[in-house]
């Protein structure tokens, strides 16, 4: 890696790239950069106080301290001359005059500049939403004050999506007692599909947590000011110390509203496949953006995964130096709970058909995600590294057939048959 040997390093005012959020993205741009020779001043700004750090790793462990989740060390942006400003909050972005303005109003103009704001936390907006110990999970702080609180009470994780079920699953053996509260009638119905949804629900119900469906939170009930009871749609009244809210994010883009840097009507960045805005020299990258999916005919899609930050981080980067890269990853997740990992590779939205080899009692298995004829997504347990295959076949440009996975015979993808 290159190391920063720009005369103006030592001038506060202008630097050559500046890099706005310090997630997966906005780390790999830097480290990009540097990895292809890059020499001049690189200032990376976060809202958080904390070096670049494994956001995704606060709801699989919620009492990791941020020294335990930094992504670098230290040292390691000292030795690269990688500048980070912490606590650091962009207010305005003045396309034409290349500088951003921050919260306190420090000045910096910029050659070369990266949007990787990422998302917020949606909160409830239910009666009594202001009560204490009520909380989203955005930063180490966070977390940590929900184990501390949790441990030993009664609580309730509102969401069962990935956040969710994760903070459930890590709290089980913490607290008295642990219910989630969703919308939907099974757990990840969305994204995995009903019958997937319900054998994990039914491993979390194995490991007591109970689960209150297709209701919603009504009222949040405090008593000296402190949250007692979690009162349902339905009715129901579930007694509650500590709530967690999962129930979704909005990208961090409200500061771009009249920059003339294009938003769509959610609010997201749209890129093109160099993970270029509408304004030239001006990227954007990671859970903020939307961009062109190459293997699902370069549909405009919002893809939050870690993996997906990485290589856009990397692109943006290639492409603020011309080497003129384009995405082109096949999205990859994975989540754990219980001791058990499930992995995913695609782009699932819209299937309309799930096709699962394997056993879902036993949690050991394929689920094949289809649209029409095509295989759009996979999902796995215990199931390595079918996954993985999944996605280097859809890498390579193959297109997987629904009745190629029909037939139960999956040697060509583990690579025992032609």
């Amino acid at each position: 890696m290159a190391k920063c040997i720009s005369p103006s390093a030592g001038h506060s005012g202008s630097t050559n790239v500046l890099i706005v959020g310090a997630g997966a993205a906005g780390l790999v741009c830097a480290e990009t950069l540097r990895q292809e020779g890059f020499s001049d001043r690189i200032v990376l700004c976060t809202l958080d106080r904390h070096l670049p750090y494994d956001r995704p790793k606060l709801s699989k462990s919620l009492d990791a301290q941020p020294e335990q989740l930094a992504l670098r060390p230290k040292e390691f942006f000292r030795a690269y001359g990688i500048e980070v400003l912490t606590e650091a909050q962009v207010v305005t972005v003045d396309v034409r005059n290349k500088k951003v303005v921050f919260k306190d109003g420090f000045k910096l103009e910029y050659s070369k500049l990266l949007l990787a704001p990422g998302s917020s936390p949606k909160t409830l907006s239910c009666k009594g939403k202001e009560v204490e110990n009520v909380f989203t999970i955005r930063t180490p702080e966070d977390a940590n004050r929900v184990v501390r609180l949790a441990r030993g009470r009664n609580t309730v994780v509102v969401g069962a999506g990935f956040l969710g079920m994760e903070v459930a699953a890590y709290l089980t053996e913490k607290a008295h007692s642990v219910s989630v509260v969703e919308l939907e009638e099974t757990p990840f119905r969305r994204f995995l599909g009903e019958r997937v949804g319900r054998a994990l629900m039914k491993m979390f119900e194995n490991n007591r947590v109970k689960f209150y469906m297709q209701t919603e939170v009504s009222e949040l009930r405090a008593q000296e000011g402190k949250l007692k009871e979690v009162v349902l749609k339905s009715s129901k009244v579930v007694r509650a110390d500590v709530c967690v809210v999962g129930i979704g994010a909005v990208p961090s883009t409200g500061f771009l509203r009249q920059s003339g840097i294009s938003l769509d009507s959610r609010g997201f960045i749209p890129v093109n496949k160099m993970m270029q805005t509408n304004v030239p020299g001006v990227f954007a990258a990671g859970d903020a953006v939307t961009f062109p999916l190459a293997w699902r005919n370069n549909r405009k899609v919002n893809i939050p995964h870690w993996q997906m930050a990485h290589a856009q981080g990397r692109v943006a980067a290639q492409n603020m130096l011309a080497q003129e890269a384009e995405i082109s990853t096949v999205p990859y997740l994975w989540t754990a709970m219980f001791g058990k990992s499930l992995r995913y590779a695609g782009y699932g939205e819209g299937f309309d058909d799930v096709i699962i080899q394997g056993d879902l009692e036993e949690l050991k298995f394929v689920a094949f995600y289809t649209k029409g004829d095509e295989v759009i997504a996979v999902a796995s347990m215990n199931y390595d590294p079918i996954v993985s295959k999944v996605a280097e076949v859809l890498a390579s440009g193959r297109a997987i057939r629904k009745r190629e996975v029909e037939t139960g015979d999956m040697s060509w993808l583990t690579g025992k048959g032609s």
